[in-house]
């Protein structure tokens, strides 16, 4: 991921609704119900965990019981620690007191529930890259401290290699073309950090690393989801002891269905998780839009914000915007906003003629007021024609080439080389005779641009090169050649 470019908006709830999944977090309710529980006689070590002797009894606290009872009170220990709803009063004593940060789970706004979660998050996030404790046990030397040089284990990789697939997440969830809300399996999501995306049938090796890779997220997964960032469906544990039976170090089947692809994990981000993820990739430099947040800025931030949605989210975008407006006035704000020379004006074209057909009717009058703008006239009378709009004047034929350069300029901005441009543009050459002898001249910003692409889509050589030639011409025009 690149931060330069902006990644997918993406649709938040509510703030209240994320602070109360916050407050309902597994993680996040046992911290605080432990905080409430520390008093006077609560003991801790130098590193600010409970004691081993206290631990049942905060298990207790929590209502759990089993083998790992005293783990995940220990857990939930650090995590209110981390947060500061528990602060050590003495640390030579090891006594504590109620934290700050307390409060604000009770008291405060949901941005303060939800800055104390943010911060839970990171604890969980940094636990999640250390290595689970049965490395840990082989790591430990004579007198029973880990030795890292024993472990395979780089901490800044793996806590890279973590945020790379939760950044892979992040954008299948945001992306138009991916599952959206819906799980992602976790083969795909560890294939997309390891398959390198020109590779076509994956070795052996690759294969392995993969496997390998699951089954680290695996333990991850399993530790991010009490925190509420993801739902998960673990690994089957059937796969991994059919795995170690076949002896081929993981790929073995036996009786697993293989089409069953849920059994190999599914892992989806909540609507918290996708809050939470968010914040940290805007900490980190990366332009993460949410739809929404456009509504109550001017039409030229709202068509150049959009540019670059898909057409879902830029048509949500949209609708919150016109939400907020009287109609007439809207339509008005849009068109002049529409306006320019400059390489996104096409685009914001494109965007302004889309929004427009979401005002209706009480759009009519302010199209009809730009009918003879040089930019926006044929724009008006497509938007006209096609709402049955009586006493449209015909375009002439230079404003009909303007509208053509202008309308592939912005298709080829919002989708690039794509198959529904290179159809349009197979169309247009074979239904207008004479089509580049004539586009060349067309006085546009970008007619040079658009006929290079047309020479690159066109499949017929013969066509291809027309309409080089005529993007050399128009070039050599503008440039005063």
């Amino acid at each position: 991921m690149s931060d330069s470019s902006p990644l997918p908006p993406v649709r938040l709830t509510s703030v209240a609704e994320l602070a109360r999944d916050a407050l309902s977090a597994p993680l996040l309710a046992r911290a605080a119900r432990l905080a409430r529980w520390a008093g006077p006689d609560t003991r801790v070590d130098a590193g600010g965990g409970l004691v081993e002797e206290q631990l049942p009894a905060a298990a207790e606290a929590l209502g759990l019981t089993g083998d790992d009872a005293a783990a995940y009170a220990s857990e939930a220990w650090r995590v209110a620690v981390d947060t500061g709803l528990v602060e050590i009063a003495d640390e030579e004593a090891g006594t504590v007191a109620a934290g700050e940060e307390l409060a604000q789970l009770t008291g405060g706004s949901p941005h303060d529930v939800l800055a104390v979660w943010q911060t839970a998050l990171e604890t969980v996030l940094a636990d999640a890259s250390v290595p689970d404790l049965d490395d840990l046990v082989d790591a430990m030397d004579e007198g029973g401290e880990v030795d890292l040089s024993r472990l395979d284990w780089d901490p800044e990789a793996e806590a890279e290699f973590l945020d790379g697939v939760l950044g892979n997440l992040y954008l299948l969830t945001a992306n138009e073309d991916g599952p959206g809300q819906g799980p992602v399996p976790l083969p795909a999501l560890a294939a997309s950090m390891i398959v390198p995306g020109d590779m076509g049938e994956p070795t052996n090796d690759v294969l392995e690393q993969v496997s390998d890779a699951m089954m680290r997220l695996d333990d991850q997964f399993r530790l991010l989801e009490p925190i509420g960032l993801v739902e998960y469906q673990p690994v089957d544990e059937a796969l991994m002891v059919d795995a170690d039976d076949s002896g081929d170090g993981g790929t073995g089947t036996g009786d697993v269905d293989e089409t069953d692809v849920s059994r190999y994990g599914m892992v989806r981000l909540t609507p918290l998780g996708l809050y939470g993820l968010r914040a940290r990739l805007m900490e980190a430099g990366f332009q993460a839009p949410a739809v929404g947040e456009l509504a109550d800025k001017g039409a030229d931030a709202l068509l150049d914000g959009t540019a670059t949605y898909g057409p879902t989210a830029a048509r949500a975008e949209t609708e919150q915007w016109l939400a907020r407006r009287e109609p007439l006035a809207a339509a008005r704000e849009l068109l002049s906003a529409a306006r320019g020379s400059d390489s996104g004006a096409p685009l914001r074209r494109l965007r302004c003629q889309q929004a427009l057909s979401l005002v209706g009717l009480p759009a009519q009058a302010a199209l009809r007021e730009v009918l003879d703008d040089p930019e926006l006239g044929g724009l008006a009378r497509v938007w006209l024609t096609e709402h049955g709009a009586a006493d449209v004047p015909a375009p002439s034929q230079d404003l009909v080439f303007w509208l053509t350069i202008d309308t592939l300029a912005a298709q080829l901005a919002a989708e690039g080389n794509s198959e529904e441009l290179q159809a349009l543009v197979e169309g247009l050459a074979a239904q207008h005779d004479g089509f580049f002898a004539a586009a060349w001249r067309v006085r546009h910003p970008a007619t040079a641009d658009v006929l290079e692409a047309m020479g690159r889509l066109h499949p017929d050589k013969k066509v291809a090169k027309e309409a080089r030639k005529a993007a050399f011409k128009a070039r050599s025009l503008f440039n005063g050649g």
